[in-house]
């Protein structure tokens, strides 16, 4: 399909379906990669499992890269940023005019995330998603329409560029964890109580008034939810459905995807019901205090990297295990060989 633009020109517009077709279609595992840096690390100069999941993590990498040994020389941290209709409601704890303030103090490097980026030496990038234009409130309509939400996909799938070799994957909206609680929800079943959080913070008349809008949002579409995909316009949010887009060129193009935290793993969750394995490319960067999140990786069954307490945002989770990635990685790529060693002891050993 094709849209006409401002100027008059016809350019091409990816639709829902044609989205559903390409999850469908991914690539596999690169086999050969995997079976090397298995054979590759029972050689390292360390007892067997001595380094316990980082090898895991570092035979990951070899194998989502599709090269051995496995290298990041080029981390990327992507932020997509939306706002949400919902917040109408009194969800949330800020009016959604901070999510443009945050993404300008992200411009303006004082962002927790721009201090993590320049502790990676990352390449980092914020995606605005029509911040002047939110999402509708789901509690009375479809947050997006189908053209809205594949839109958005599209936009997402272009933080993947060449050269990059691990992408962390994170979001700044105003009510998103709402957003999340309710997409959980309609994924994975459940009432709002079992999936709301506190968010960035708020009195018990605000979490009232989250667990009234999600349970009213589910009440209104959850009988008439197609497939994973409508289950994101309607209930999902700009910057939801632009992770996910991240999540499918990722896939494509061979780059490990790390996940943050709740948000970006609700987002993520529309991948994994749409194809059996459609997240093995991915892990989740850290273990968000959004309640939520760690049912949601255990549905998911994904074990975070880290679990530090915190509950930013921002992709600031999955920066930071970037970081444990980047020493599982040279490990596994630069440590002397066990039969090295061996010999250099002598026969005695």
């Amino acid at each position: 399909m094709s849209a006409e633009n401002e100027n008059g020109t016809r350019e091409p517009e990816v639709t829902l379906t044609e989205i559903a077709l390409l999850v469908a279609d991914f690539p596999g595992p690169d086999i050969e990669s995997a079976t090397t840096a298995v054979a590759h690390e029972r050689d390292l100069a360390k007892p067997r499992k001595a380094l316990g999941r980082l090898e895991e993590l570092a035979e990951w990498l070899a194998t989502w890269q599709g090269k051995h040994p496995p290298r990041i020389e080029r981390p990327c941290i992507s932020v997509f940023a939306g706002n949400h209709g919902v917040v109408a409601q009194g969800v949330a704890a800020f009016p959604p005019e901070v999510t443009a303030a945050m993404v300008q103090t992200f411009a303006d490097g004082g962002g927790a995330i721009n201090q993590m980026s320049a502790a990676l030496d990352a390449d980092f990038r914020v995606f605005e998603l029509a911040l002047e234009v939110p999402t509708k409130d789901f509690t009375q309509e479809a947050a997006m329409t189908d053209k809205e939400c594949a839109r958005a996909m599209a936009y997402g799938m272009m933080a993947v560029e060449q050269g990059v070799d691990v992408i962390a994957l994170g979001e700044m909206g105003i009510g998103n964890t709402t957003v999340a609680a309710a997409l959980s929800a309609a994924l994975f079943g459940g009432d709002a109580a079992e999936w709301i959080g506190p968010g960035a913070g708020g009195d018990q008349d605000q979490m009232d008034r989250k667990r009234a809008a999600v349970d009213a949002g589910l009440a209104l579409h959850r009988g008439e939810i197609t497939s994973p995909l409508d289950a994101l316009r309607r209930l999902g949010g700009y910057e939801l459905a632009g992770i996910c887009g991240a999540i499918i060129a990722a896939r494509m193009g061979r780059v490990p995807a790390v996940l943050d935290g709740f948000v970006a793993t609700a987002a993520a969750a529309v991948i994994a019901k749409l194809a059996p394995g459609g997240l093995d490319h991915c892990i989740v960067g850290h273990l968000s205090r959004e309640p939520g999140h760690k049912k949601l990786c255990d549905l998911l069954s994904k074990k975070p990297v880290l679990d530090l307490d915190m509950a930013l945002g921002e992709a600031t989770g999955a920066a930071l295990a970037i970081h444990v990635l980047r020493a599982a990685a040279l490990c596994h790529s630069d440590m002397a060989k066990l039969s090295d060693v061996l010999k250099k002891a002598g026969p005695q050993a």
